[in-house]
């Protein structure tokens, strides 16, 4: 799992970071021969949140921001990647 502060309350900046970094770890991780099938990622604020996944080389991004308000379902998340 990667997760990356958005500087300046950017959202959308810390994307292409978290991308980049799970793209990375994802060719640490096959060199070292633990290929991994998922690789989770995530964007915050501290009070805006957004989801990633990469798989197969695709990164897919959460169109949902969710904000800390919803601290349940971020935790639910956040809980879901780790299993």
């Amino acid at each position: 799992m990667v997760i990356v502060e958005a500087k300046n309350e950017n959202i959308t900046g810390g994307l292409g970071q978290c991308i980049a970094e799970m793209f990375a770890s994802s060719i640490f991780n096959d060199q070292e021969g633990e290929h991994l099938p998922k690789i989770y990622g995530a964007v915050t604020t501290g009070n805006t949140w957004r989801f990633l996944e990469y798989q197969d080389k695709t990164a897919f991004i959460d169109r949902v921001e969710y904000h800390i308000s919803n601290v349940n379902k971020i935790v639910g998340i956040l809980t879901e990647m780790a299993t």
